[in-house]
């Protein structure tokens, strides 16, 4: 996948010059590509002239940021107590039987990610998972395919 340079400029013009402003930086390059490209991190070093090893550190640091493409699509599964007695481990396997993936990886047509996470603070409707900042609660396996197609189609795959 090819970032366009022009997109990682504007992200960095958008801010002074200054290493206090570098998460939230990284942060727009997160939100724009999906993930931190290493053309992104390259650049934003020369920007704010920091060694890259600092930005390397500060992007792996944070969960939220990544360092590797993520699908379009990203579902986060919850694996917090309520969820986890209400079956989000059944649902985990069931992800991984519909689309061949496990937690922290993307699917080979980049269309999903999976991410496990502690708590999505929505225990009243466990098990939870969220698509894309869209709650889905109470889901089970029956659900589970339904969910994930309408996603699909959205993408013209079926």
């Amino acid at each position: 996948m090819d970032i366009p340079m022009e997109d990682i400029q504007t992200i960095l013009q958008a801010y002074p010059p200054e290493q206090r402003f570098s998460l939230a930086m990284l942060q727009d390059m997160q939100h724009k590509f999906n993930y931190i490209p290493r053309a992104g991190m390259e650049a934003l070093a020369a920007y704010l002239g920091c060694p890259l090893s600092s930005l390397y550190a500060m992007a792996t640091f944070y969960k939220a940021l990544s360092l590797k493409p993520k699908g379009r699509h990203i579902i986060k599964l919850c694996d917090g107590t309520a969820c986890h007695i209400r079956g989000s481990t059944t649902l985990l396997d069931g992800v991984r039987r519909l689309l061949g993936i496990n937690a922290g990886e993307t699917s080979e047509d980049g269309l999903f990610s999976l991410e496990l996470v502690n708590c999505l603070g929505s225990c009243a409707l466990a098990p939870v998972m969220v698509v894309d900042g869209t709650y889905y609660g109470r889901v089970t396996l029956e659900k589970l395919p339904k969910i994930l197609d309408q996603y699909r189609e959205v993408e013209g795959h079926e």
